[in-house]
């Protein structure tokens, strides 16, 4: 008796869930994931921003710190971003297997800690996947200051939710 009453109870539910069927329907794009081209990162009250410059194409490490060096552009310092680094005068950036060194003999190591450091790892990370493709979770950047090293480090050591 309990298994014909579990049995009519089980047809009841898959015959009466009011659930009418519909044709197939399109569920849009699917998710894009992280955009494509160069991405430089600047500092936000919220923390570390990406943005995004299509039109530059990356052919070294050096010409990603230059685009940190320039600064955010009009709309995204209207839009609360700053560049926190204060590098100055030369440096070198190099890359083998997925660890890039950037070298800034003229720069003090506290103008690339902190935040300002993740600019520049978060940085030269997306340069390093574009150029030589190594996947961005494998991607160490260390920075090499006037008076001390930074890192290695990950990006995603300085980004938040």
């Amino acid at each position: 008796m309990k298994r014909a009453l579990a049995s009519l109870a089980v047809l009841a539910l898959a015959a009466g869930c009011g659930v009418r069927p519909t044709g197939v329907l399109d569920g849009g794009a699917p998710a894009s994931g992280i955009p494509e081209g160069m991405r430089i990162y600047f500092a936000s009250d919220q923390g570390l921003r990406g943005v995004s410059r299509p039109d530059r194409e990356i052919t070294d490490l050096g010409a990603a710190v230059k685009l940190v060096m320039a600064g955010p552009n009009d709309a995204e310092l209207a839009a609360g971003l700053t560049d926190l680094t204060a590098i100055t005068g030369e440096f070198s950036a190099s890359a083998t297997e997925g660890r890039v060194t950037v070298r800034l003999p003229r720069t003090p190591v506290t103008g690339v800690a902190g935040m300002a450091a993740g600019q520049l790892v978060c940085t030269l990370s997306r340069a390093e996947t574009l150029l030589h493709g190594t996947r961005a979770d494998a991607v160490r950047v260390t920075v090499i200051a006037q008076g001390g090293t930074v890192g290695p480090y990950q990006c995603s050591q300085f980004l938040t939710g």
